[in-house]
């Protein structure tokens, strides 16, 4: 064991499973499991979607809230497990100190905007001038707030005042393993004691499930576990909500504070 090791000593999550690590594991646990599924809402695709949030509960401002599309709502909500659970949520010292690493896609965008440019354009040739009409006169002004990749990580900072250095790798899986990997090197290289690092997705969207479509890669029908997908209509995948977070500490600095360990990186 070294002093700089990279342990686990918050988690924070929420999927179609619940909130929380022992939520999740009361869950897995359980025999015969069955998926928690949406298959009536963009059919013929079917997805897992969110429970029930309390967004109140981890960010208590309406106006933050408002601000905010589900996604990034939903990532600050598991930053905030947490930093609970890792005993540093409304410690000033330890909060000012830590570091964050995030990934994160790009924003949601309007549909109903879309909807109306689209329809509007099958009448009137100056398309050029109907799309700045619309988009001046159509989209609300914190729109782009909740565009921006990197306003995931701002409102964490907002609401839990996680003001250390920031990071935002932006996408989603491969990003997600780029976040955890750099959070690591910091902590063992020295150059951070503290980090939290972990992202969202929202896949309760028409246009998050129409960038995996246009590859092919949705899968079509009734649900089948991954290893029966291989013959079915469509691709394999079976898109999710969620959020997950970590907090990742130097084995030194969460002996100091007494912390409970997960595990080690």
């Amino acid at each position: 064991m070294s002093p700089h090791d990279v342990v686990i000593t918050g988690i924070g999550l929420v999927s179609s499973l619940g909130e929380g690590p022992d939520a999740h594991w009361q869950k897995l646990a359980q025999p015969g499991l069955e998926p928690v599924l949406d298959a009536a809402r963009f059919a013929p695709y079917t997805i897992h979607p969110l429970p029930e949030v309390d967004w109140n509960l981890q960010i208590a401002k309406r106006g933050d809230q408002r601000q905010m599309e589900t996604w990034q709502r939903l990532g600050t909500y598991a930053a905030g497990l947490a930093l609970d659970d890792a005993g540093i949520k409304g410690n000033d010292e330890l909060c000012a100190t830590m570091d964050m690493v995030v990934a994160a896609g790009g924003g949601e965008r309007d549909e109903a905007v879309d909807a109306a440019i689209l329809a509007a354009s099958e009448s009137r040739n100056d398309r050029d001038v109907l799309l700045n009409e619309k988009l001046t006169t159509e989209l609300r002004p914190t729109l782009f707030l909740a565009q921006l990749s990197n306003l995931l990580a701002g409102n964490i900072s907002i609401v839990h005042k996680v003001t250390g250095s920031s990071r935002t790798f932006m996408g989603e899986e491969g990003a997600g393993v780029a976040a955890v990997e750099t959070a690591a090197a910091r902590i063992r290289s020295g150059q951070s004691t503290h980090v939290l690092v972990g992202g969202a997705f929202q896949t309760e969207h028409s246009d998050m499930l129409l960038g995996y479509e246009l590859a092919g890669y949705l899968h079509r029908g009734n649900w089948k576990p991954v290893w029966q997908r291989q013959d079915g209509e469509g691709g394999g995948v079976v898109t999710g909500s969620g959020g997950a977070f970590l907090v990742l500490e130097q084995r030194e600095h969460a002996t100091s504070r007494g912390r409970k360990i997960y595990a080690e990186l």
